[in-house]
Parts: C-alpha cells; structure tokens; sequence
C-alpha cells in the first residue's frame, strides 16, 4: 500500500492522481537513472511530504497545484529543516513536476521557477600530505608488529607476498605453530586495517566502494581496481606500490586467517584454508557466496560494511595522532594531493568518479587555500 493510499484511507484530502504519477516517475529514476536504493526512498519521502501539504491546501488534482502553492510549502516546511535539507527536497519537487510536465501529466511545471537556497560551501576535510604518510606508516608498522607478535619468524622462512617485518624479515604463519587464536585473528584484522586505509588513500573511492570490492575487481598485474560507484557507473583506478604491498598481505595472510577463524567458529574444518591466487589475492570457488568474494571482510568472516569501515579509519587516525577524520575525508586527501602534485582536473574527476567537473574543483580552492596560507607564513614580505 502506497503513502496516498494510507492517507486515502485515514480520511484525509489527497491529489488525484499524484500517487500514479510519483510511481511512473521513481521507477523512471530507478530503471533510467540507476539511482540507488536510499536515493529513491529519499525523493519518494520528499515528494510525499509535498504532495500532502498540497492536498491539505485544497489542491484536489496534481495539475491544480501553482508556483504560489508550492512557495508556501516551502515556507512550511522551512520552519523546521535546515536549508541544506530545504535544498534537497526543492530538487526533488522540480524534479518530479518536471517529469510529469514532460510525461503529459500536467499541462505545465508550476516548479520551474523554483529555486534551492543558497548554502555555505566549507571546504573539505583534508590531511597534509605528511599526516597522511603519518596515517598510513602508523597502520604498516601495526600490522607489521601484530603478525610477528607469536609467530615464527625467519630471515629467509617467509613466503612471497608475506607481511615484512621492519628487519626485513618475513613472516612465516604456514610453518607456525600458533596456539593462540585470538593473537592471530588480531593480526590479520590489523593487516587489513591497514590496506583498508591504503586502498581508500591510493585510490580516492568511496567507503560504499571500498566494501563493494570482489576479489576479481582487482588486477594486481596493471595495479587496477574495477569500482563500481553511483548510479552503478564503473569505472578503474590505479594504485600504487604501498596498497599493493598492504593488499597482498591482507589477502594472502590476513583474509584466510579471519576466513578459517569463522569455519572454525562454525564448527567446520579445522584444516588449512584455500591459499589465494590469481590478482592480489583469492579466486573465489564458484559455489562461492557474495562475502566470500569480497576483499575485505568482518572479523566474523562476512562483508565488510560502512559503519565498521569508518570506525577503523576513526581508530586509526586516533592512534597515529593526526585528526580525526571519516573515510571521505582520505578521499578528499587524495584528490587535493594529486592536485598539488600537478595532476589534471579532469584526470581526478575521472578517478574520483565525479559525474561533474564542478563538483572536483572544490579540491582546487584547497590547494589554493593552502598556497596562501604557506606564502603568508613563509615569504618574507607577505
């Protein structure tokens, strides 16, 4: 049952044919435009919020409603939202009365005229390049000392792609014999950890990005990654020697551990765990499940989600002594980074997937930001 229905059904006004015309338009938005899940749910709440005040208004069909109904929506519901969530909803209004204007629903758009207010524009949230190698030097030497720590260690006992220890050694899990499981699983959580904020640095993704990633998106020989980003749009990005070196370990040590730990929780095989393969990492069974062939995973052995991706990245920023930060401000890092190092804008909007050139150049003023800030502290007649 429909939001207009319930409200049909309460006895309370609603706009004939509204509820028709709002389903054409968010299948439109989900079939044509691929938008996410949340997305639509958000423009379905929006609309439905408006079309209720319109309803309450005497506005008895969807075609009666006036640019003079709608200011006075906007007037109502300014009351008691912020003008960012004011900017969203006024987006998702024009955007409906302009499909149905399209569509023949309505013979005009009353929301043509409408504007968003206009809304402060802070800078992002970034690390200097040196608390970024703090950050991320903190993590390596974490996980590092974490898979030596009771384990078997040897100069030349270590196998290909193994953690190395800061003597150069390597560390040898096949041929340890380790009692302690909740030492193991402690270091191979840190391995990831550790790749978590490599990869998110190196490649500029987004934390829902990061945790989509499979096994098979990543092509460890032309050090690419195949993301998939908003609106289900793919794109590859590079990354370099260090998340390579942070990724083979997670993968090759770090990720079987926690995948054995849970068998064993379950009560299955004791016994050794598939050792991966192929690009950086494991080739999934094909009887495989989707958690399974993620790259990174829980400490339970399942996907990886948002939440416990940001706490790490929190976490981690905390212990390295630089500020605390969320996922997305390494993603600003990079961006402003590559930038400073002379990288074309139009290159970074293409790793950063950003469907608009606007939207990276907010990266520019920070740079800009910091070239001012830097010439007044550092030249002399500043």
């Amino acid at each position: 049952m429909t939001e207009s229905d319930e409200t049909a059904r309460a006895g309370l006004p609603t706009v004939r044919g509204a509820d028709e015309a709002l389903d054409s338009f968010l299948k439109y938005l989900r079939v044509n435009r691929g938008l996410s899940r949340n997305t639509i749910r958000s423009y379905r709440s929006d609309i439905s919020a408006c079309l209720d005040i319109l309803a309450r208004r005497g506005i008895a069909h969807l075609d009666d409603a006036t640019l003079d109904d709608l200011r006075d929506w906007i007037g109502h519901e300014s009351r008691t939202h912020e003008k960012s969530s004011m900017a969203r909803k006024i987006v998702a209004v024009r955007a409906f009365f302009g499909f149905c204007s399209l569509r023949g629903i309505t013979s005009s758009d009353p929301a043509e005229s409408l504007t968003t207010p206009k809304l402060a524009a802070p800078l992002p949230t970034v690390l200097t390049e040196d608390q970024a190698r703090v950050m991320l030097d903190d993590a390596d030497r974490r996980a590092e000392a974490d898979a030596g720590a009771g384990t078997t260690v040897g100069a030349t006992g270590g196998t290909a792609g193994a953690p190395s220890r800061a003597d150069g050694a390597t560390v040898d899990w096949d041929a340890a014999d380790i009692s302690d499981e909740a030492a193991r699983k402690r270091a191979a959580l840190e391995l990831r950890d550790a790749a978590i904020v490599e990869v998110l640095y190196a490649t500029g993704m987004r934390v829902a990005e990061l945790v989509a990633l499979d096994i098979d998106d990543i092509d460890d020989a032309q050090r690419t990654m195949r993301v998939t980003g908003k609106g289900n749009k793919t794109r590859v990005v590079p990354f370099g020697a260090p998340a390579r070196r942070a990724l083979d370990a997670w993968l090759e040590r770090g990720r079987p551990e926690i995948l054995r730990s849970a068998r064993a929780a379950r009560g299955g095989a004791r016994g050794a765990v598939r050792k991966p393969r192929g690009a950086a990492g494991a080739s999934p069974d094909a009887s495989a499940s989707s958690d399974n062939r993620a790259v990174f995973l829980g400490a339970r052995g399942g996907r990886l989600n948002q939440r416990q991706a940001r706490e790490v990245v929190h976490r981690l920023a905390q212990e390295a002594g630089v500020p605390d930060i969320a996922p997305h401000a390494l993603r600003h890092s990079a961006a402003t980074h590559l930038l400073d190092g002379g990288a074309d804008l139009r290159e970074v909007q293409e790793m950063l997937g950003h469907s608009s050139l606007r939207t990276t150049q907010r990266y520019t003023h920070v740079s800009m930001e910091r070239l001012v800030e830097t010439y007044r502290q550092a030249f002399p007649r500043a």
